[in-house]
């Protein structure tokens, strides 16, 4: 590896930090609800709002920033955005009630919303064409870790102080990774200017649209047993956090794992194959949930097979995203990112209406695993459109061969 190399990583890596307190910050909040609960004087299921509120509102101001936002400096943009994020960490953990903490908690998204979509920008800026991917890794190998080690780290803080020092906990990583852009990152060029009915223009493609409703629903099934695992695996780890927190790197790791592996299955097997396979995976995990969280070693097996096949979804569904519309790929990609958290946000609201309406904490995973094959239903009418629209233009005699599909988009 070059000099030039080494320092380019380096800069990835600084970016990376920061996605790994954002991704902490997003998946923390599951992992120690009931303390929150108990500490603000409020119910799990309403506590879960927290999640709701940051997910949503990253969701929603992530493509609102990168217009507005669209002249600032890239590296003014990414210190703010850590700047937002820290502060709205710490305002969380020093909230004397809930609505305090809620507000706190859509800064906090504020600031990831600033932060994640430039960060992305930025290394593809500075890696160039020929090492993109590598950087895109890196960058999101640093999310990936907090489902590995930020979740499981933050929920053990939690056990040995309390949930105010897991959001401390977070905002110092925070603060690392803003001190590493600061130094590290050199200017970065800003893109070009694109409005948000730009941003957006890829909705009014049916195939993209249904693309990204499946990965909506799906998250939403997802993470709607995810929101509860807590409660749901209590059975399992005795209510005690460590070994939650074990349960939570389970999860994490197997998770890094699924992700790992989902390009190179996706590419010998096409995108169907992947979604489906790990879908349906997962849906026997969730109805299953009932006896494995009331066994340790059970919940361990099914929270690992569950993280390998949930993440193992994602790659897949963006390689739909691109192969729909290859010209309006970057496009896609970004939104997908708003439709995973609108799906994360989801989770709770979904999750707390079956629990004070239809079903118990140890039958949730059953209408969980409804959501997923729901989203999978959808997954397969978006299929069945790209299929259509790639066979149409081999209808015609001229351009017929050029203009059919490969095996792997036809997958």
């Amino acid at each position: 590896m070059t000099t030039t190399d080494k320092r380019l990583h380096l800069r990835f890596v600084a970016l990376a930090i920061g996605m790994f307190a954002i991704g902490t910050d997003s998946f923390v909040v599951a992992g120690i609800l009931p303390s929150i609960a108990k500490d603000l004087d409020t119910d799990v299921p309403t506590t879960a709002e927290l999640i709701t509120a940051y997910a949503l509102t990253y969701a929603i101001l992530s493509p609102v920033v990168a217009t507005v936002a669209a002249q600032v400096s890239r590296k003014v943009l990414l210190i703010g955005g850590l700047l937002v994020f820290i502060a709205g960490n710490i305002g969380t953990g020093l909230a004397p009630n809930f609505e305090v903490a809620m507000t706190f908690r859509v800064v906090a998204a504020l600031g990831g919303a600033m932060f994640t979509p430039t960060s992305a920008g930025a290394v593809v800026a500075l890696a160039g064409p020929e090492k993109r991917a590598t950087a895109l890794s890196i960058l999101f190998g640093g999310l990936s870790a907090a489902t590995a080690l930020g979740s499981p780290i933050g929920t053990a803080i939690s056990g040995v102080t309390d949930w105010r020092g897991t959001m401390m906990f977070v905002a110092a990583v925070g603060a690392v990774a803003m001190v590493a852009v600061l130094i590290g990152l050199p200017a970065v060029p800003r893109p070009p200017a694109v409005t948000f009915k730009q941003r957006v223009s890829p909705l009014a493609d049916a195939r993209i649209t249904l693309t990204l409703l499946l990965l909506l629903v799906a998250y939403t099934g997802l993470f709607t047993l995810y929101t509860y695992i807590s409660q749901v695996f209590a059975p399992a780890t005795d209510g005690k956090g460590t070994t939650l927190a074990w349960l939570l790197f389970a999860w994490g790791v197997a998770a890094v794992v699924g992700n790992m592996f989902a390009g190179r299955l996706t590419d010998k097997f096409g995108n169907r194959v992947v979604i489906n396979t790990a879908g349906v995976i997962a849906v026997i995990v969730f109805a299953t949930a009932f006896w494995t969280s009331r066994h340790q070693v059970a919940a361990f097996i099914a929270v690992m097979i569950w993280g390998a096949c949930g993440w193992a979804m994602l790659v897949p569904i963006q390689h739909r995203l691109v192969g729909a519309n290859p010209a309006a790929s970057q496009l896609s990609i970004s939104l997908s990112s708003s439709a995973n958290y609108i799906g994360v946000s989801l989770a709770p609201v979904v999750g707390g209406f079956l629990l004070d309406d239809v079903v118990s904490l140890n039958h949730l995973g059953f209408p969980a695993a409804g959501i997923i094959v729901l989203g999978l239903l959808i997954g397969e009418l978006s299929h069945l459109l790209i299929r259509r629209s790639q066979a149409e233009p081999a209808d015609g005699k001229e351009g017929a061969s050029a203009s059919t599909p490969s095996l792997a988009e036809r997958r």
